[in-house]
């Protein structure tokens, strides 16, 4: 069984100002789709150190770190750079394939900065 982490990245939902929404998405997909165990699930601001200290740690425990939120162009979008931080290797088709779905259903998806 795989080992899953889900890792949210928001301000406002780190606040309690609003509910996560992605996070329980991914819960859903890994889960029912994949059968997936759910290992770790948090919710963080937007505070690059933070995210890439969750992904260290995580990594010790899980087999897969998704994260969600923090992949677009305003200056507190830093969830591409502490990711970079942490990983050894780049998986750019990865990146690419989660582009293109997106681009399915938003325009705004070729605007993310995903890594993997």
């Amino acid at each position: 069984m795989i080992k899953i982490g889900i890792l949210t990245v928001s301000d406002r939902s780190s606040r309690g100002e609003r509910p996560d929404a992605s996070g329980p998405v991914i819960r859903e997909l890994v889960t029912a789709e994949m059968g997936a165990l759910v290992v770790h699930e948090a919710v963080v601001p937007d505070e690059q150190e933070l995210i890439a200290q969750t992904l260290r740690e995580w990594s010790t425990t899980v087999d897969v770190v998704l994260t969600t939120g923090g992949t677009g162009f305003a200056p507190r979008d830093v969830t591409p750079e502490a990711t970079l931080a942490v990983i050894e290797r780049r998986a750019p088709g990865l990146e690419e394939a989660m582009r293109a779905d997106s681009l399915k259903k938003t325009p705004h998806a070729m605007l993310s900065r995903a890594v993997a």
